[in-house]
C-alpha cells in the first residue's frame, strides 16, 4: 500500500534539518507523497525549494498566506503573491494555505482582512484552474459561503476537518476532499470519529500537518509525516472496507483534485 500526507510543513523544523533522511524513511514506510503548503510571504521561497528536494517522495507544493500570518499584508504582499504564482505556477499544485480562522478574527479583530484575503487567493486559485488548501476553524458558515461564490472547478482538500456530517456533505457536495488526521486519534473527538466513520470512500484524504497536530499518545513531541500510518491504521478501525481498498481510494481521491 502506498500513502500520501495531503498537509505537512517540511519546512518547518524539526523537519527540515533533517530532511533527507525523513524523506528516505518516508519512502522505506511507502509514503510517496507529500504537499507542502505555504504560510505567507515568509516561506514562499523556501517552500519552493523544498520541492526542488523530492526524489524518492514526491513532493508538491502549495503558495498562499495562511490566516494567522495576515499581520503586515498589504496591497504590495498582494502584488508579490500574484507575481510569485505566475512564475511558478506550473510547479504548483494548490493555493494555500488559505481560510478563515474564527479563533483569531476574535482575538485580533481581524475577519475582513482574513475574508479579503481568502477571497484573493480564491480568485487567483481561479485564474489558474487551481484547487486550494483550506484552513477553517470555528468558520464553517464563512468559509462554505465563499467557496460557494468562488466556484472553483477543481476543488481542493478541507485541512483537517473536524466536524458534522452535514458540513462535510457541503464541502463534498462543491468538490472537496476532507484531510484525515491526528484527531481522530483521540477519543474525545467524537464529533468528528463518528463523522469519518460514515463519510462516502471518495471524501477523504490523509494528512498530519506536521510537526503540528500530534497523534494522541505523542503529544509533546514533534508530529511526522512518518505519522501516516499510524492515521491509516486509526482510519481502518472506524471503517468497513479492508485496508487495501481503503488505501487505494485515499490514493485515487488525492490524484482526483492534483492530477498525479
Amino acid at each position: 500500500m502506498r500513502f500520501t500526507d495531503s498537509h505537512c510543513h517540511l519546512d518547518f523544523e524539526p523537519l527540515y534539518e533533517q530532511l533527507t533522511t525523513l524523506l528516505t524513511e518516508c519512502a522505506k514506510q511507502n509514503v510517496m507523497r507529500i504537499l507542502v503548503p505555504a504560510i505567507g510571504q515568509q516561506n514562499w521561497q523556501k517552500v519552493l525549494q523544498v520541492k526542488k528536494l523530492g526524489s524518492q517522495v514526491n513532493i508538491d507544493i502549495a503558495l498562499g498566506m495562511h490566516p494567522w500570518f495576515l499581520k503586515g499584508v498589504n496591497d504590495d504582499t498582494y502584488q508579490q503573491l500574484d507575481a510569485i504564482v505566475e512564475q511558478n505556477h506550473t510547479s504548483l499544485s494548490a493555493i494555500g494555505e488559505c481560510g478563515i480562522d474564527g479563533t483569531i478574527a476574535e482575538q485580533h479583530d481581524n475577519m475582513a482582512a482574513q475574508i479579503t484575503a481568502f477571497n484573493h487567493q480564491l480568485a487567483l486559485a481561479k485564474s489558474y484552474d487551481l484547487p486550494v488548501i483550506v484552513h477553517h476553524r470555528k468558520s464553517h458558515q464563512q468559509v462554505t459561503s465563499l467557496l460557494k461564490q468562488a466556484q472553483l472547478s477543481k476543488g481542493g482538500i478541507v485541512h483537517a476537518f473536524s466536524g458534522s456530517y452535514q458540513q462535510a456533505k457541503a464541502y463534498l457536495d462543491m468538490g472537496f476532499k476532507l484531510g484525515i488526521g491526528g484527531t481522530i486519534t483521540y477519543e474525545r473527538a467524537k464529533k468528528t470519529i463518528n463523522t469519518v466513520s460514515k463519510l462516502p470512500l471518495d471524501a477523504m484524504v490523509l494528512e498530519t500537518d506536521a510537526p503540528a497536530m500530534p497523534l494522541n499518545g505523542f503529544q509533546g513531541e514533534p508530529n511526522s509525516p512518518l505519522m501516516i500510518p499510524r492515521v491509516f491504521e486509526t482510519l481502518c478501525q472506524l471503517r468497513s472496507e479492508s485496508p487495501e481498498l481503503l488505501a487505494k481510494h485515499l490514493e485515487d481521491n488525492y490524484s482526483a483534485i492534483f492530477g498525479d
